[in-house]
């Protein structure tokens, strides 16, 4: 149900702890008692596991409070901060450390001023993580509450406009921090610009054609698309996509089993225009609940989801097997590319992150209330898959840059000139090289919230060296508002195949 990549290339996996026992024993005898558990009382088995994607071996984690659907963002200093879920854990905050390699969850109760059930979350500029609606909340909260204003409640009423038909559609609202520090927020049809320093919505975006909702349980799935040109600050172009969703009335109608075919089209718009329009793009197939994954190359994967329904219990049929492309540079109509189909369906609680090696990890789908995996139309889904872009193809291997400098682990700095030096078996075009950074996303109900690609400034054209050895000169982003403080992942692409990333660290 939910997966984060820590900077130690550890994926923390986790999902609701009252679905009774899990398939992983906890270590050394332990068991976790909860009477407020709705299944188990007593359950001496993990609901999560940190997962190490470079040995391919899990560590069982315990944790206490249930954790359904709820979300989460990670803090500069790589700390996974995750919040809210149901029951017992509606109103916890919970953190982990990465590279510590014993530790476990710590958990913090009453941390939430309000229970948060399928809230989102967004690192920000000052390194505050913000946390934005749920179920019947309508407002926002900051952690950590260091100050009197991050200790307070914020009304957002936009929240309570898009919660139509008795049926939401605005909960985990999609939520991107634009590069002038405010935030862009999108719920069931729509989409606001919130300074929430003032608690002040300083723009209102026009509907989607159509006006059918995109956000859960409609769940499309959005990404801000790579930004560029960096050096132009607030002028840097901002642009969102938004892909498939449900039609208005599909959650209902699937209730009654009738299952609606998804939305087949995907909106973009540019957010920093003086008149933003939405643009429509029709994809090779409807999806609903798929998730986007930004590549270090700047296409977005599409993957997972179904071909109509709704998310919920049941409520999807129809998996969507083949994962598509989509390529944000490309000319309008030619942008989607269809990949080979994969075999296991992957829809309700599925999820899907990149990797530092570019493969993308694949994990869940659970459309029941319990853990089912038999005698039932989908069972419950417990095996990860990685799978592998059309940069890993085997015939691309020379084309793939390996970074020499700088250091994995590197501290770059704000504003500054960043020299990367790599290595290249098979040169083909100098003028091709770009370097990337790329934010680990909280990937949970088809949205990875925080995600963000930023395409670094060549400052020099990339320079052979030596016999397979190259050099470009880049500039690190120079505002915290096009780049807030975290650990990324830093890439090399030559002929649009990237290099295996290396972690650093912006500060």
């Amino acid at each position: 149900m939910h997966m984060q990549l820590l900077n130690d290339d550890r994926v923390l996996i986790f999902d609701r702890t009252d679905f009774g026992p899990s398939n992983v024993s906890l270590p050394n005898g332990l068991c976790r008692k909860n009477p407020h558990d709705l299944t188990l009382k007593t359950d001496c088995t993990a609901h999560s596991v940190e997962y190490d994607s470079i040995s391919n071996t899990f560590r069982p984690l315990n944790v206490l409070t249930d954790t359904w659907c709820s979300s989460g963002a990670t803090l500069p200093n790589g700390t996974l901060v995750q919040t809210g879920g149901y029951n017992d854990g509606e109103r916890v905050v919970r953190t982990f450390q990465p590279s510590c390699g014993v530790c476990d969850w710590v958990e913090l109760p009453n941390k939430l001023l309000i229970r948060r059930w399928y809230a989102t979350n967004h690192i920000l500029p000052d390194g505050r993580i913000i946390v934005i609606g749920g179920r019947r909340a309508f407002n926002y909260e900051f952690y950590p509450k260091i100050t009197r204003s991050t200790s307070q409640l914020y009304k957002l009423p936009f929240l309570a406009q898009t919660n139509v038909h008795n049926v939401e559609n605005n909960l985990y609202p999609f939520v991107f921090l634009h590069v002038d520090g405010n935030l862009f927020i999108f719920a069931n049809n729509r989409a606001i610009l919130l300074n929430y320093v003032k608690n002040v919505v300083v723009r209102t975006y026009p509907t989607i054609p159509g006006g059918d909702p995109r956000s859960y349980p409609s769940s499309g799935s959005a990404v801000l698309l790579p930004l560029k040109d960096l050096e132009l600050g607030l002028n840097v172009e901002a642009e969102v996509l938004i892909c498939g969703g449900a039609p208005l009335g599909s959650y209902l109608k699937a209730h009654s089993r009738q299952f609606l075919p998804a939305l087949n089209t995907c909106a973009r718009i540019k957010i920093n225009d003086p008149n933003p329009t939405w643009a429509i793009e029709t994809m090779p197939m409807a999806r609903v609940m798929s998730d986007m994954v930004i590549l270090p190359n700047e296409d977005i994967l599409l993957i997972n989801g179904a071909g109509s329904g709704s998310a919920g219990w049941e409520l999807g049929r129809d998996p969507v097997l083949s994962p598509v492309i989509y390529r944000p540079n490309s000319v309008f109509e030619s942008r989607f590319e269809l990949l080979n189909q994969s075999q296991v369906p992957r829809m309700y609680h599925s999820s899907a992150i990149l990797l530092r090696d570019g493969r993308i990890l694949v994990g869940g789908s659970n459309p029941h209330k319990f853990n089912n995996f038999t005698n039932v139309l989908y069972p419950t889904e417990l095996s990860l898959e990685a799978f592998s872009p059309p940069y890993l193809d085997p015939s691309k291997i020379k084309l793939r840059p390996i970074i020499v400098t700088p250091a994995s682990s590197s501290k770059i700095h704000y504003g500054k000139l960043l020299e990367v030096k790599f290595i290249i078996t098979e040169f083909i075009d100098l003028d091709s090289i770009k370097v990337t950074l790329i934010s680990p996303p909280f990937n949970t109900h088809s949205f990875s919230m925080s995600q963000r690609l930023l395409v670094l400034t060549n400052t020099t054209a990339a320079m052979r060296m030596d016999s397979g050895r190259f050099q470009v000169n880049v500039r690190t982003p120079g505002s915290i508002n096009i780049a807030p403080p975290a650990f990324y992942m830093l890439f090399v692409v030559h002929q649009s195949v990237p290099s295996v990333g290396i972690w650093v660290q912006l500060m």
